[in-house]
């Protein structure tokens, strides 16, 4: 749930809160590294705060970037990929389409039927989906196909969407899969399930931003990207 004024009883000004937030999910940075980096800038944050920065606005980063997303088109990339949590691995379920734009993720326990078809059908509720897929690529994971089928005899897909389990088309979304992965790893991994689930969303949304997903916003220009955050949280640049 949005609030009008998110940074409500923050000792910190919102800028400075923004910067670290968009720093840590945007480049490869722990905690520490940002506290460092704002210290040199002349404010001192412990890397608690803000991993509690981090944890509080990833998410709502996520909610008010959906509504200004592009439309994606009619063929899809699904696949999932794990994550590292404390020894045990979960799993984390991605789809983009053909141009690379993001469709939806979601982060779970199992690696199974059940999960697979719970993704495509978060997927299909989205509202920058607009277009029903033509074509669903996917590894070969034995699930797909029948999830696929299930989805189609429900009416939630296209009887006529077709599903190619082919692998050198999975290219684009293998190289996707790296800027979470190589994050995880410089934020020295997460500590539980939950913190996962928090960081991973705005992750992927600074992710989507980057790649030019936002309208009107182009890949190439930082700037204009910056200026867009702070202005859907309500601060003036």
């Amino acid at each position: 749930m949005l609030v009008d004024r998110p940074f409500k009883h923050r000792q910190y000004p919102p800028c400075i809160i923004l910067w670290a937030v968009r720093w840590y999910l945007c480049y490869r940075l722990s905690c520490r590294d940002v506290a460092e980096m704002l210290a040199e800038r002349g404010v001192e944050v412990d890397h608690t705060t803000i991993y509690q920065w981090v944890q509080r606005y990833g998410p709502e980063l996520d909610e008010r970037c959906r509504p200004h997303f592009r439309p994606t088109n009619d063929s899809w990339r699904i696949d999932e990929t794990y994550i590292d949590i404390q020894e045990q691995f979960y799993y984390l379920w991605r789809a983009i389409d053909s141009s690379g734009f993001m469709l939806d993720f979601l982060l779970t326990a199992k690696r199974d039927t059940k999960a697979a078809k719970r993704f495509l059908s978060k997927v299909l509720q989205r509202e920058h989906v607009e277009q029903m897929p033509r074509v669903i690529n996917t590894d070969k994971y034995a699930v797909y196909p029948g999830v696929i089928e299930d989805l189609q005899e429900s009416g939630e897909l296209p009887e006529e969407t077709e599903h190619l389990p082919v692998k050198y088309l999975h290219n684009i979304l293998e190289q996707d899969h790296r800027f979470i992965k190589l994050k995880v790893k410089a934020g020295l991994e997460f500590q539980n399930f939950w913190s996962a689930k928090l960081t991973i969303r705005g992750y992927e949304t600074m992710n989507a931003i980057r790649k030019g997903q936002i309208v009107g916003i182009e890949k190439e220009c930082l700037l204009s990207q910056n200026h867009f955050i702070s202005e859907i949280f309500g601060i003036a640049v």
